[in-house]
């Protein structure tokens, strides 16, 4: 069963089209990256998902309901959401804003020690939440998120303002979740270092989904090069060169000890077995493209075709 399924959604606001023509579907336990530019429609998106507004055309569905036109509290408990700006009220404790919106959803207030430990926030539960950093703030924000133990969690830029380590742990965070079955979706402008949080990629330019798929097959739909820096003692430069003058590779750098190649993914393996070969290479590393060459690919491809 998906948790999330969007048909050929549109939404137009008035002469604007933010979305046009979205598919898009998400499982238990599967993190999906959405990712765009600012006006790409992730925000839209995540509206539409959560039920604060219906779509134009297309068909929305959230755990086999419409989202908007079924407002249930039970519903409601399913989800969570992490908007980019946290606020809440500066002169309350931050175990005192949990209190408060567990009882807007009609949770015991237990809970709210529990998630406040959860966040890393116990010695900070009764301090007001004006003393709170930026960081503190997005982890009040992920527990409010958490109330009620939802199965749907939707995070916008949930890492802004945090510092690497608590990054880190965020991260951490999400991935105990993802273990647990709670289907996820991460909005987000930082794009390395969460490839490893995330199982498929959504990008989406001007409103249209421009790819869709898992990094595996968006690095085979982009054709991106790879790169391989091979490291080696030897001297004479034009020998090196002229031993890989029949490979299927470009010599993007050359320096005294190490070169730089660029070659299809398909020609890694042959290649790989052709350099090991060479007695004076000593070292050799690859590298794949990374989210964010993959996503460069097609917001600038695929917009400039739109």
């Amino acid at each position: 069963m998906s948790i999330v399924k969007l048909q050929q959604v549109t939404k137009h606001f008035r002469q604007v089209k933010a979305l046009n023509g979205l598919d898009l579907n998400l499982h238990k336990g599967e993190v999906l990256g959405l990712l765009g530019h600012n006006g790409a429609g992730k925000t839209t998106t995540m509206k539409l998902i959560l039920g604060l507004m219906p779509a134009t055309s297309g068909q929305v569905q959230v755990f086999e309901q419409d989202p908007y036109a079924n407002k249930t509290q039970k519903l409601r408990l399913k989800m969570g959401y992490l908007p980019e700006n946290v606020q809440f009220y500066e002169q309350l404790t931050g175990l005192e804003v949990l209190n408060y919106f567990a009882k807007l959803k009609n949770l015991k207030p237990k809970e709210c020690t529990f998630l406040l430990d959860q966040v890393g926030l116990t010695f900070a539960a009764k301090r007001r939440v004006k003393t709170y950093s930026k960081g503190m703030r997005q982890r009040l924000g992920l527990a409010q998120a958490l109330l009620g133990d939802p199965r749907l969690l939707l995070l916008d830029e949930p890492t802004v303002g945090l510092d690497p380590s608590a990054t880190r742990e965020f991260y951490q965070t999400v991935d105990q979740l993802r273990q647990q079955g709670v289907a996820i979706i991460l909005c987000s402008h930082v794009l390395p270092g969460i490839e490893k949080y995330i199982d498929r990629v959504a990008i989406l330019g001007q409103g249209r989904q421009l790819a869709l798929g898992t990094l595996d097959e968006l690095r085979e739909q982009s054709q991106l090069s790879l790169s391989i820096k091979i490291k080696g003692d030897w001297s004479d430069q034009q020998n090196i060169q002229d031993w890989l003058k029949n490979q299927p590779v470009e010599i993007k750098k050359s320096q005294l000890d190490v070169i730089e190649l660029s070659l299809k993914a398909s020609d890694k393996l042959p290649l790989m077995q052709y350099l090991l070969k060479h007695p004076k290479i000593t070292d050799i590393n690859s590298h794949l493209p990374m989210l964010d060459d993959i996503y460069a690919h097609f917001t600038q491809e695929k917009i400039e075709a739109l």
